[in-house]
């Protein structure tokens, strides 16, 4: 059985329920099997792919994706969701790692597309106008296709292939499994008590596992609805939160910090939002707080592209009281703190945090090497380095790579990336550790000021006077107009390490 059996069953079951709402126009789940039919049809019959070829996406959020991704688990193919922020040099590595039989392009990237024709057999315009007399037209592949009798995917079956850099800047393909979703979502499900008469909100990017795993598929399998935007923008976010009442919504942290410094945040209509959830990244009390103050609980996801991503994660009943944890393993997941070692360490202690379960990824992509060196002993290990409270959640206190060691004592970034939060001048902040020929290393503050202020780096400074132990305040204050960010929100620190390196 694959995982197109979701949409199968919801359309059986209910057909006229709306499952996306998109730009307007609803698509109801009978609708949506129909056109997973159909594309399923145009992927086998009109572009002749076949169990295990990948199809590549790129383009802003839209039902495409969904009918992509299920119409590929129907055939056993795999799809890849292409970061539409990536330049055309790096997606040609990407392109040339995965090697796609086809590439679906919305009007906006097609000419993107075209520069990167050479590593794709097939160009498949996404909407009009079509860019060239050498692409498919999508909807005219979908009309003249006849839908499959039967699909050959299983949850065995490779279905998802996202390419991630994480913090490292060297992208590897993790391959995870229709099983692997399937597991993931029920994790989700269970996370967030979702049933069909759940309304979810997505805004953040369907190609990357945040926007499209932790509760837009997951969604799908419970049977609730979709509202879907192309991208985030504050301005229509808080549009569709007050007239589309979703029940639930999804934003990293610097999307949950953008919407509640908005000037309509205290007056936008929020109460039908039974939970605002975040992750991604280390989420400080700043970020949770002003949600938290409207009467909505703020829940936790943690987890990794290799993961799913939903691996631990934090439920409504404990928002109120366990702030700022990622929560505890979800239904289907393990989850340890251990030391270099690999022995677990005891409450309390921070260690290298190790996920195992079915939602963990297979492998990455013809990389042998990088999947031998994830994994030990079957636990995935994160990189992130963590402990559990005496009631056993969890807490993300940094990345592990990130870790400043200075004069052989160990500073965690976040820790004053917290205190930078709560100043009201700065706009986001990070910190990374710089070379110095006596202590090894020392923290270097990384500030974006707000626009029309006067901070100082004595002001910075002082942020830390009384609140820190003064070996792990900075050593220096860096401005800068801008941080640079993946597509979900993450400060690249390799990049600032780079551009700071003396």
């Amino acid at each position: 059985m694959d995982i197109s059996r979701w949409v199968r069953h919801r359309a059986d079951s209910s057909p006229d329920r709306v499952a996306v709402h998109f730009a307007g126009a609803d698509i109801t789940y009978g609708a949506l099997d129909r056109r997973v039919s159909r594309i399923a049809g145009a992927l086998a019959d009109g572009l002749q792919i076949r169990p295990g070829d990948r199809v590549a996406y790129l383009g802003y959020n839209s039902p495409v994706v969904l009918e992509l991704l299920f119409a590929c688990a129907r055939l056993g193919a795999i799809f890849v969701p292409l970061n539409w922020r990536l330049t055309a040099a790096e997606h040609r590595v990407v392109l040339g790692d995965a090697e796609p039989s086809a590439l679906f392009a919305e009007p906006d990237f097609s000419a993107h597309a075209e520069e990167v024709r050479g590593a794709v057999p097939h160009l498949v315009a996404c909407g009009s106008p079509v860019a060239g007399d050498r692409w498919h037209r999508y909807e005219d592949l979908a009309a003249a296709a006849e839908a499959p009798l039967g699909g050959s995917g299983d949850l065995t079956s490779p279905l998802l292939l996202v390419y991630t850099s994480g913090t490292t800047g060297r992208p590897k393909g993790a391959v995870l499994t229709q099983g692997a979703l399937l597991w993931n979502a029920l994790n989700s499900i269970a996370a967030h008590a979702m049933t069909s008469a759940d309304h979810v909100l997505t805004v953040l990017p369907m190609f990357h596992v945040g926007g499209l795993n932790i509760q837009t598929t997951p969604a799908i399998l419970a049977g609730a609805t979709i509202t879907l935007a192309r991208r985030f923008d504050a301005d229509e976010t808080l549009d569709l939160l007050e007239a589309r009442r979703p029940t639930l919504f999804l934003a990293v942290p610097a999307v949950a910090l953008a919407l509640s410094r908005h000037p309509r945040f205290a007056a936008t209509d929020l109460s039908s939002l039974r939970a605002m959830c975040t992750g991604s990244s280390i989420v400080p009390e700043a970020v949770i707080r002003p949600w938290m103050d409207r009467g909505i609980p703020v829940t936790q996801v943690y987890g990794m592209t290799e993961s799913g991503p939903v691996a631990i994660a934090l439920s409504i009943a404990d928002a109120a009281r366990k702030v700022g944890s990622c929560g505890k393993p979800a239904a289907h997941s393990q989850a340890r703190i251990v030391d270099a070692e690999g022995r677990d360490v005891a409450q309390g202690q921070p260690g290298e945090i190790w996920l195992r379960g079915p939602n963990v990824m297979s492998g990455y992509w013809r990389n042998p090497e990088a999947t031998a060196d994830a994994f030990t002993d079957g636990w995935l290990r994160t990189g992130d380095i963590g402990h559990q409270d005496a009631d056993d959640f969890y807490y993300v206190d940094d990345r592990k790579k990130d870790v400043v060691i200075s004069g052989g004592e160990n500073i965690y970034p976040a820790e004053l990336e917290a205190i930078l939060a709560d100043c009201p001048e700065i706009a986001e902040a990070a910190v990374i550790g710089r070379s110095d020929p006596t202590w090894g290393e020392v923290p270097i503050a990384c500030i974006v000021p707000h626009p029309n202020t006067t901070l100082t780096r004595a002001d910075v400074l002082a942020l830390f006077h009384e609140r820190l132990a003064r070996y792990k305040h900075p050593r220096d204050i860096v401005f800068l107009a801008a941080l640079p960010r993946t597509a979900m929100g993450k400060v690249e620190k390799f990049t600032l390490r780079r551009l700071l390196s003396p």
